[in-house]
């Protein structure tokens, strides 16, 4: 289809203005000639649009950008309030969803052969002529603000499942019927497939574990439990009661039952053996059927001080008079399951006062704190970590939470944030501390700002507890391991330590319970420069070890000298640093 696009004759002349934007905004006092230089600077190194990158930035709101950009392009900017939802060309579009998600496009009004198309970045000619090929349409774009346009995506076409019914009246394949969904509600709600829900969930919480998973296999169902980060087999339900179990869950988390071919995500709160607890559910296609995964996060175990996580005195000093900065960024780091949301959570309750603004993105969001603003990420409808980040900024927050650092969008935003009077706490995953500096360089943090806003970060681990009531005492050269991983230089090992034995209380697994290991790296002056410098993390760390942090082996070390845990521990799970 060689024809020329329709919308050439007018966005392209106004489009070629666009290298004089930045003229009006410095006109306007939006944006100094000093900040317009650094922004220019950015967007050289980014290839991004200066008119995104100042509004993510923050140097301008989009209320403001938006009249100018308008006046800039002759392109009317308009509110979606005035356009009542009326008859799209749905077939057309409906292959383009995801793309219209992606461009922030929304289609707003089709009469005859041309389509109005809101957004609030019409300077992507590419993404409209992609759209106009795609619907045989006359593209005509309009300005207007991103959460209007973003809002009249989600109207049209949901979180997907509008979209999904039209593709299946077009494709049945591996559709369930009505007949067959109600089928599977009745089983769900037979009293032995209740009572045998109940008792899995009730032996999970007995049993401490955290999570339960449930999964389909050609011959069998296994169920396995995940105690003390480490899982656990148990004798499974009938493989026949497979589909009822899982219908049982989906029904309790209010998931869509007839639905097995893409994954779901729910949450229940439930009262097991007089505790609250909150379940997570996630499920997952499978060649043998659903697997299940469910989170079970216990509202009493959460809400722990920092003291009782297992800080050393030096360390946890150090850290809380990070938490209590007026502004700055602390990182958290490590893998999936390494306690880092529970350490956040303690330094939020830390620092949590009345005089405090207290914003939080997570995915998800685990539980709910007390005079904390909480916001749980939704990717499907545009409420990413970087959109809502961008949001938060402007709610007036005294600290920001942010669940995680994935990409350098949300990073650029965190470090803004620090670097304009937020106290930014957020994780990363890396191994160690010393790695969180060099992931963000990587991802193209600027290296100045990161030294500018960086307060410290913790890397941090959980080792299991040997269990007090059957530990055992034996001599050091037992153990075979390099001496000079764990200590440091002329540190002398002592006569024994201990190891894990089983007995009745801890299952004979010989652990009970886990406990963290940590090293804090303070951003000194010295660590800064470094960073400036763009060193390697070999020489971050280094120089942090020289100035007195201890790393996640050297904690380990201390721990098992304590009789807390045992090597064994240490080096299972700081294998990756070895």
């Amino acid at each position: 289809m060689n024809r020329k696009w329709a919308g050439d004759e007018g966005i392209k002349e106004q489009m070629e203005k666009l290298p004089r934007l930045e003229e009006r905004l410095v006109e306007r006092g939006l944006v100094s000639a000093q900040e317009m230089e650094r922004i220019l600077k950015l967007q050289q190194e980014q290839q991004a649009p200066l008119a995104r990158l100042v509004v993510e930035l923050g140097f301008v709101s989009e209320d403001d950008l938006l009249p100018v950009l308008s006046d800039h392009l002759g392109i009317p900017l308009v509110s979606l309030k005035d356009f009542p939802l009326g008859p799209l060309p749905v077939e057309a579009l409906l292959d383009a969803v995801e793309f219209l998600k992606f461009a922030k496009m929304a289609p707003v009004k089709a009469e005859g052969a041309e389509l109005l198309v809101a957004t609030p970045d019409p300077t992507g000619l590419s993404r409209l002529h992609a759209l106009e090929l795609a619907t045989g349409l006359k593209v005509k774009p309009v300005l207007a603000k991103e959460k209007e346009v973003t809002a009249r995506i989600e109207t049209l076409f949901g979180n997907g499942e509008a979209v999904t019914g039209l593709a299946a009246a077009r494709d049945r394949e591996g559709g369930v019927d009505e007949e067959e969904v109600e089928h599977l509600r009745d089983l769900a709600s037979e009293v032995p497939v209740i009572r045998l829900v109940n008792q899995m969930l009730g032996r999970a919480l007995e049993g401490r574990a955290s999570d339960i998973h449930i999964e389909p296999f050609e011959n069998q169902l296994k169920v396995r439990y995940r105690i003390d980060g480490i899982l656990h087999e148990i004798d499974p339900p009938p493989r026949h009661l497979k589909a009822a179990i899982i219908s049982r869950l989906k029904i309790l988390a209010q998931l869509n039952i007839a639905e097995r071919r893409l994954p779901q995500d729910g949450r229940i709160k439930v009262k097991i053996a007089g505790k609250d607890v909150d379940l997570r559910i996630s499920t997952v296609p499978t060649l043998y059927g659903e697997s299940v995964v469910i989170r079970l996060l216990e509202r009493a175990q959460i809400f722990t001080d920092l003291e009782s996580l297992g800080f050393p005195p030096a360390v946890l000093q150090r850290f809380s008079e990070m938490i209590s900065k007026p502004h700055g960024m602390i990182l958290v780091t490590g893998p999936t399951g390494s306690g880092k949301t529970t350490t956040l959570y303690g330094a939020l309750q830390k620092i949590n006062d009345p005089g405090k603004k207290i914003i939080t993105i997570e995915d998800p969001v685990e539980y709910e704190l007390g005079g904390v603003n909480q916001i749980q990420v939704k990717p499907q409808i545009g409420l990413t970590f970087a959109n809502g980040l961008r949001s938060i900024v402007r709610q007036d927050p005294d600290i920001i939470m942010v669940g995680e650092i994935r990409d350098f969008e949300t990073a650029e935003i965190a470090v803004q944030a620090a670097l304009t009077g937020h106290l930014v706490l957020s994780t990363l995953h890396t191994n160690d501390a010393a790695g969180a500096i060099s992931r963000l360089l990587e991802m193209g943090v600027q290296d100045y700002l990161l030294a500018s806003s960086l307060l410290g970060v913790l890397a941090q681990r959980l080792v299991r507890r040997l269990c007090q009531a059957c530990r055992k005492e034996a001599p050091f050269n037992e153990f075979s391991f390099p001496i000079s991983d764990f200590t440091r230089q002329n540190e002398k090992p002592p006569a024994t330590l201990w190891q894990a034995a089983g007995c009745e209380a801890c299952s004979g697994t010989g652990y009970l319970g886990r406990v963290g290991i940590f090293e804090l790296l303070p951003a000194s002056a010295e660590i800064c420069k470094l960073i400036v410098q763009r060193a390697d993390a070999n020489a971050i760390r280094s120089l942090a070890s020289a100035q007195g942090m201890r790393l996640l082996r050297e904690d380990g070390w201390q721990k098992a000298c304590q009789g807390g845990t045992d090597v064994a521990e240490v080096l299972r799970v700081t294998r990756e640093e070895g």
